[in-house]
Parts: structure tokens; C-alpha cells; sequence
């Protein structure tokens, strides 16, 4: 099918390709990943810095072992706002964002206002964590705790 304005695609197969290799191996060499997906060096570095400059590559990091950290404690926790206007949201965003012990934080639709997902050491830090830090949060009226037993896929790692 022809391309149209409606449906325009600013990446082809090659960019795909590139971002799906990287997504799983981040510190590849440029003159290995340009032989993956079949380009020479000098181009496989030109698109990589287009797709980079174009916002589709947010960065590279180090995925690090929780296990090693003593990290392998993950609670996720429902949290309700007592007010959910603009001005109160930013205030609780800004503040969630200052917490090392919370990995992700998210926006819900539904029953509750935001889902976290919580990182420690083990039961009595977290709830350290929930009583101290996550339940003094700007507007935070309510929390439910669901712990993790198993994680059984996660793309982080």
C-alpha cells in the first residue's frame, strides 16, 4: 500500500532493526550492530545518530542486578489522591519522583490514581518506605500493598 501523509512512517526496516538489536544490546559496537543488520559502519552511525536526534533513542544505561543490591523485595502499590486536580497531580509527581526506593510510577485510569512499583531490601523496609516516605506524598489519601512473589518476566533485566 502507498504511503500516504495519514499513514507516513519515518522508519524503515533498517531503523527497526537497529533499535530492536539495541533494545536488547545496548553496548554493542556500532561496527557490530552495522553487520547485524547488513550496513557498512559510516551509514549503520549516521541513522544510529538520527534516531538518537530524533527522540526514538532516550539514552543507554546500565542494567544492574537487584539480587547483588540486596534489592529483591518488589511491592506494587495502588495509591489514591485526595485530590486530583492539575496543581495537586504535579505536586504528587514531582515529589514521587524524589523516592530512589520507587522504580516506576504510573498514571491510572480505573479505581486508583497512580501504581507504583517499589524496590527494597525486604518486608520491614518497605514498610518503612510506604509509612515514611510513600504515604506522606502531597495528597496521597490511601495505599493497597500487592507483593511480589515471583517475577515472572521483565523486560528490564
Amino acid at each position: 500500500m502507498p504511503k500516504t501523509i495519514d499513514n507516513f512512517d519515518p522508519l524503515d526496516g533498517y531503523d527497526r532493526k537497529i533499535l530492536a538489536i539495541l533494545s536488547q544490546h545496548g553496548r554493542l559496537p556500532v561496527t557490530e550492530l552495522a553487520r547485524r543488520v547488513g550496513l557498512s559502519k559510516t551509514p549503520c552511525q549516521v541513522r544510529l545518530k538520527r534516531l538518537q536526534a530524533d527522540g526514538y533513542i532516550l539514552g543507554f544505561r546500565a542494567i544492574v542486578n537487584p539480587a547483588k543490591l540486596r534489592l529483591e523485595h518488589v511491592a506494587f502499590v495502588e495509591v489514591k489522591l485526595s485530590d486530583t486536580s492539575e496543581k495537586a497531580l504535579a505536586a504528587f509527581n514531582a515529589a514521587v519522583r524524589e523516592l530512589p526506593e520507587v522504580e516506576q510510577c504510573h498514571m491510572i485510569a480505573g479505581a486508583f490514581d497512580y501504581l507504583l512499583k517499589i524496590r527494597t531490601t525486604d518486608i520491614k523496609t518497605y514498610r518503612s518506605v510506604l509509612g515514611e516516605k510513600v504515604s506522606t506524598l502531597p495528597f496521597v489519601a490511601n495505599t493497597s500493598t500487592h507483593v511480589s512473589m515471583e517475577a515472572v518476566k521483565d523486560t528490564a533485566g
